[in-house]
């Protein structure tokens, strides 16, 4: 049997993990995906099929503040974002779905700053 690539074992890993994260209306999940460069985070209710709230690298309220910041500092700008964002929304608590990343480095700041702005898991 030939070798996993990197990429086809992340995807193995998040099937594997998503088989027991389902997002409700009552606490959707919170999903992270990590780039070479970027990193983005959607706050999701599966039974509706629907993103209520989302956050990136890339958004305009963050984009001029990241010149000097280091990739996890951006992470955990990203997660205050979406921490901030999903509060606005009434939403308290998620289950956190790190998209098969292990759990350090830009995924764990992530999970910090939404942390830090409110949101519970």
């Amino acid at each position: 049997m030939a070798k996993l690539s990197k990429k086809d074992a992340r995807l193995r890993r998040h099937k594997r993990i998503r088989r027991w994260l389902v997002g409700t209306a009552d606490v959707p999940r919170l999903a992270v995906f990590r780039s070479s460069e970027e990193i983005y985070a959607q706050v999701i209710d599966d039974e509706a099929g629907h993103t209520l709230v989302a956050a990136s690298s890339l958004d305009k309220e963050l984009r001029g503040n990241l010149d000097d910041k280091t990739k996890s500092e951006t992470a955990r700008l990203v997660g205050e974002l979406v921490g901030r964002r999903a509060i606005e929304k009434n939403i308290t608590k998620v289950v956190f779905d790190r998209g098969g990343f292990k759990y350090i480095g830009r995924v764990k700041e992530l999970a910090d700053g939404a942390r830090k702005a409110g949101l519970e898991f």
